[in-house]
């Protein structure tokens, strides 16, 4: 495929700005898919039952739309971002109308399924549509205002979600993204252009199939494990052993395949390797602090869900701010490298020192350190996908960038699941606010004195994350940001990533 063929899809200059406004309204309704439904779940099971299967409508969406994020890439660089960005809207559409008129929990979750089979591709394919309109030079700042809304959909989401609830219904969480993604579906059908070029592909599908199976399994288990059944439990260990084997076969069908949906020279590429082991450990720290971090305030500082929440925002503000100027940085310097180390730095100060936090700790200092921590992730991910594309031959930009996204996904998954195990492990026993409101007042300080030790752990796990990020991003190579939409050829990514037919 040649590189003419996959520019034919770039759309004129003045349809460049409708197209990054369609994009950041993609992102905005992918994010706000994984974020919206949490303080909805309550209203939701009490009024479809269900209970048991709770977890369930926040885990269909995960698994669905982390385990399709490199197929829609790899499907974008055959056939066309156009028609695969679509695609990917039409099946988001659906999924949230039939998940806003479901009548059953399990009709619910399968809908969340479907809705995420088009979140994966939102993500993935809307992020490479930049890399096919703008410069790399100049996509720095464009990155930088995307890692800004995947920040403000984390913290507004949730209260967004309970406004709805409260003032409307459950089911409008879903109806809102339908204006939404209808808008944005006729800009794109306008504005970007398709692919002049017809070429015949060999789909991959034997690979589809292995890495869907072994990313379902380990997802899940991830998800599972410590909450539905024990980490050392049958059900646990086999999908653990499940997702091996299929991605040990996987990894013999991809080096053998014409067109692979992962290629393996992408490993060889050190900008993708420490691009995503960075965004891995970044992607555990963030949504472990942010699962973890509403919790500590509830209980040791004693206020409400919604109050929670809001007081995330100095973490938000440091994500935005981090990540706009990172952005701005990269488009007038021409540089990257010297982002992630800082801003990993950043995130290991601000997780160690929210794990020295005490229940009498000031909340200024408590929101000095989310801030903290908001500046250290927001570099990673806009450098990390520019630095990526950058890097990557332009037939592999789809699949380039849908890998950033999937390990980072992967690494809150896992974060998540892992943190949850240490701070189980440091409880005493079970623990009941309303029991712990109930008991008499030195006892319920002890209690809570207890919980927030408890979270202690967490926190430093988090910071040693941070802390090895750090010293891999000393291994990032730092190539000239490309200046035009066709680079000349780059020996990294010429030497390292061969251009395949």
């Amino acid at each position: 495929m040649s590189v003419n063929a996959q520019s034919a899809e770039a759309p004129q200059a003045q349809s460049v700005g409708l197209i990054i406004g369609a994009v950041a309204v993609t992102l905005l309704l992918a994010s706000l898919g994984q974020t919206i439904v949490s303080t909805a779940l309550p209203t939701i099971v009490g009024e479809l039952g269900g209970l048991d299967h709770l977890t369930w409508v926040v885990i269909a969406y995960l698994l669905s739309s982390t385990v399709v994020a490199p197929i829609y890439g790899k499907l974008g660089d055959l056939y066309g971002r156009k028609i695969v960005l679509q695609a990917a809207i039409v099946i988001f559409l659906l999924g949230a109308a039939l998940s806003a008129f479901a009548s059953s929990m399990t009709f619910l979750i399968i809908a969340r399924a479907v809705q995420g089979l088009g979140g994966g591709g939102l993500m993935v394919v809307a992020m490479t549509v930049v890399a096919d309109v703008i410069p790399p030079r100049q996509r720095g700042k464009i990155q930088g205002i995307f890692s800004a809304v995947f920040g403000v959909a984390t913290i507004v989401g949730p209260l967004l979600g309970g406004f709805i609830v409260e003032r409307l219904s459950w089911h409008w969480i879903f109806i809102i993204n339908l204006p939404l993604g209808l808008l944005a579906l006729v800009v794109i059908g306008f504005a970007l252009k398709p692919r002049a070029e017809r070429v015949s592909h060999q789909i991959d599908y034997k690979g589809f199939v292995l890495l869907s199976a072994g990313l379902s399994a380990l997802v899940l288990a991830t998800s599972l494990g410590g909450h539905t059944y024990a980490w050392m439990s049958v059900e646990i260990l086999g999908l653990v052993a499940l997702g091996l084997v299929a991605l040990i076969l996987f990894v013999g069908t991809e080096a053998k395949a014409a067109e692979p949906v992962l290629p393996l020279q992408l490993f060889r590429n050190r900008t993708f390797v420490v691009v995503n082991a960075v965004g891995f450990l970044a992607g555990m720290a963030m949504f472990g602090s942010i699962t973890f971090l509403p919790m500590y305030l509830q209980v040791a500082k004693g206020i409400s869900p919604t109050s929670s929440a809001l007081q995330l925002l100095p973490m938000m503000l440091g994500l935005i701010g981090a990540s706009t100027l990172s952005g701005l940085f990269m488009t007038r310097t021409g540089r990257y490298r010297i982002l992630p180390i800082l801003s990993t730095a950043g995130l290991f100060i601000g997780m160690t020192l929210l794990g020295l936090m005490q229940t009498d700790t000031p909340d200024w200092q408590v929101a000095l350190y989310m801030l903290l921590v908001g500046v250290g992730i927001g570099p990673v991910n806009s450098v990390g996908v520019t630095a990526t594309q950058n890097a990557v031959p332009r037939q592999l930009m789809g699949v380039a960038t849908a890998g950033v996204t999937l390990f980072r996904q992967i690494g809150g998954s896992i974060g998540v699941s892992v943190f949850g195990a240490i701070f189980s492990a440091g409880l005493a026993g079970g623990f009941n606010m309303q029991a712990i409101q109930a008991m008499p007042e030195a006892a319920r300080l002890q209690a809570i004195e207890g919980f927030a030790m408890a979270l202690h752990p967490v926190f430093f796990t988090a910071a040693a994350a941070a802390l090895l990020a750090f010293a891999l991003a000393f291994l990032l190579p730092e190539l000239p940001l490309a200046t035009s939409l066709r680079p000349e050829p780059r020996p990294e990514a010429d030497a390292e990533v061969p251009a395949t037919a």
